[in-house]
């Protein structure tokens, strides 16, 4: 598919996502998780590295929040289904709510619902929609994912490796070991993962504290020095893929390698609450206490 270009439209800079979320979601047949149609909109629309660089006041990434708030919008004003949480799912009705000539008067009539004049109940806020996972902006005081992976990005390479290590022991590999062999196409380490009791493959992984991107190069020498080694490839990054270097990590007719980044690294973290205390916190629902007053 060819690749096209975001239009600005009257209004915050999110819209212009309306129209592409829309779009995607066709595409991948009416639904799709948040990261799949946020990476399909990275390639189709032409993002920038440089756009993708971006970060807001709290580290996440720019654009990201951007198709996330967009996202909200959308499901506040029908076009998008929010019953099922990790799943982002367009309405039948979809095409009657939103003019895509003119996303802006979508934009204007559902901002209605967050007019300061108007009686907004803490149930109409992105906090409590239950969407905290995607807007990066959610909370002033919660950095801790940047946090994290300054924390990471601190340690030395063999610490780096042997945190690597216990992540993929923590996430049911077995027999993990970690090499520490220069010269070895970047292979650091290797595990085994169990799917049942007649089936297994070896796995290699690399894990490396990239500041910046990793570009398609790296994936394609680390692929190489997998081959006749190994079923499958990890690489464990503090970073971030480009594009192209996702593209190569799945290209037909070669073994695949999984890519975990930054974020994604600290989303692991997080559900094996590792090396993370987790903390539970309120929000007040003013609407039931109405019916007291």
């Amino acid at each position: 598919m060819a690749k096209k270009a975001l239009k600005h439209i009257k209004g915050p800079d999110f819209s212009k996502y309306f129209v592409p979320i829309i779009e995607i979601l066709r595409e991948l047949g009416g639904s799709g998780n948040p990261a799949e149609v946020t990476d399909l909109i990275i390639e189709r629309y032409n993002i920038s590295e440089d756009e993708l660089e971006l970060r807001n006041k709290n580290g996440g990434s720019t654009v990201k929040n951007r198709i996330a708030w967009a996202r909200f919008y959308l499901v506040k004003g029908g076009v998008l289904d929010s019953t099922k949480r990790g799943v982002w799912t367009l309405n039948p009705n979809y095409a009657e709510l939103i003019d895509f000539d003119n996303p802006s008067e979508f934009f204007s009539r559902t901002h209605d619902i967050f007019d300061k004049k108007k009686d907004v109940s803490s149930t109409d806020t992105p906090k409590a929609f239950g969407i905290d996972e995607e807007i990066e902006e959610k909370v002033e005081d919660e950095n801790y994912r940047e946090q994290v992976l300054e924390i990471l990005k601190q340690l030395p390479p063999e610490g780096f490796e042997r945190l690597c290590q216990r992540l993929l022991r923590e996430s049911g590999f077995s027999h993990v070991k970690v090499t520490g062999k220069s010269g070895d196409g970047g292979i650091d380490g290797y595990g085994v993962l169990e799917l049942n009791p007649l089936m297994s493959f070896k796995v290699l992984f690399q894990s490396k504290r990239y500041k910046e991107v990793v570009s398609t190069d790296k994936v394609r020498d680390f692929r190489g020095a997998m081959a006749g080694r190994a079923d499958k490839g990890i690489i464990i990054t503090t970073g971030r893929f480009t594009q192209d270097a996702k593209n190569e990590a799945v290209r037909d007719g070669v073994p695949p390698i999984e890519l975990v980044d930054g974020e994604k690294l600290v989303s692991m973290f997080e559900k094996l609450e590792f090396g993370l205390t987790p903390r539970v916190v309120f929000d007040i629902n003013h609407d039931f206490f109405k019916e007291f007053e």
